[in-house]
């Protein structure tokens, strides 16, 4: 195999979970690099990107401008021949079968609502034409697998599966001011997390909220949304939970260890990115069996009926009412999360490419 250019565009992008995947692969696969065990590897972005954790990788950086427009221009010309690795659902069409593109669900297909017009038009178009070019397609979930398969001409064989990890937690020590700033009790609220694109299936925690406010608990929403590509949806009015907006890695960290549990009511998932990150940082988490989510906590979470309005408090009260149960989950959660590493999915993914004949 030649060398490997990976696509630096996630570099100009605001942090979510396809960018933090990107981060994260990366991360992993300088590592690997500095250990001898990857082959030449660049990390091509538009001008200004940064790359300050890398330690092996060089970043490349060119080009007068950014998005789209770069991606399936510049990009293609620094390829020089070696093969693209596109860890962000796009990819350049001219690089053909000379690539390895990560798509990590079929969200543009099955769950419209969630992304304006002329996003979700624009990924089913290129999701389209990087198999018929002949692209190497990589997912991050059987479930996504075989969405992908049901919704693009291609053999869910032909599809590489690479989950991802939720170490990168635990990598900042937590923020405890976090807590102080929107008056959150350790043990005493329970965490959502998640954009409020339609599928995230923000509104289902409105029952929850009430039942917590009835213990004296209160919910916490973290994350913020991306106008640009996702449609409001969210926490109803009057819900009494508490919106902390987007926070950081470090405050993200003190409020898995302080949660009561995350609650993940999403119908829709790729992967499910919060709750391993939850279960890494020792917090028990309730979740809907929705996409990939089941796949990857297994029996590690406490599950409910995204159909059944009343399942999740209920939840949420055997949670609260059942001795040893939290300490369980904990448990549990603790050593699936282990199973999920960046280090591995960088191993797997190096796999895949290897098998890539420009």
């Amino acid at each position: 195999m030649t060398g490997l250019v990976i696509n630096g565009r996630f570099l100009t992008q605001g942090l979510t979970g396809v960018q933090r995947f990107a981060i994260e692969t990366t991360r992993a696969l300088d590592s690997l690099a500095r250990e001898g065990r990857a082959p030449p590897i660049r990390l091509v972005a538009p001008a200004g990107a940064s790359a300050p954790w890398l330690r092996t990788i060089p970043l490349q950086t060119l080009g007068t401008g950014g998005g789209q427009g770069w991606e399936q221009r510049d990009l293609v010309r620094a390829a020089r021949g070696d093969v693209i690795v596109n860890l962000g659902n796009t990819g350049p069409i001219l690089a053909g079968r000379r690539q390895a593109v990560v798509i990590h669900d079929a969200g543009a297909f099955d769950t419209p609502e969630s992304y304006s017009f002329a996003f979700r038009t624009w990924y089913r178009v290129l999701h389209r034409v990087l198999v018929a070019r002949g692209a190497r397609i990589v997912t991050v979930s059987e479930f996504s697998r075989a969405r992908l398969a049901a919704n693009l001409p291609i053999d869910p064989e032909a599809i590489a599966v690479m989950p991802e990890g939720g170490e990168h937690i635990l990598r900042e020590a937590p923020d405890t001011a976090v807590l102080s700033r929107h008056r959150l009790e350790p043990g005493r609220f329970a965490l959502a997390v998640g954009t409020r694109a339609a599928h995230k299936n923000l509104g289902a925690l409105a029952a929850a909220a009430s039942l917590l406010a009835s213990r004296g608990l209160t919910l916490a929403a973290a994350g913020a949304a991306d106008p640009a590509v996702f449609r409001p949806a969210g926490l109803a009015q009057g819900s009494g939970a508490v919106a902390l907006g987007r926070v950081t890695d470090a405050e993200l960290r003190c409020l898995y260890e302080n949660a009561l549990c995350l609650v993940f009511p999403s119908r829709y998932e790729g992967f499910g990115l919060p709750p391993i990150e939850a279960m890494t940082a020792g917090c028990p988490v309730i979740a809907s069996p929705s996409g990939a989510v089941l796949e990857v906590c297994g029996d590690a979470a406490l599950w409910f009926d995204p159909a059944a309005p009343e399942s999740l408090p209920a939840a949420l009260a055997r949670l609260l009412d059942e001795p040893g149960l939290a300490a369980s989950l904990r448990e549990a959660g603790a050593e699936r999360a282990g199973r999920f590493t960046w280090r591995a999915a960088a191993e797997r993914l190096l796999d895949i490419v290897s098998e890539i004949r420009p």
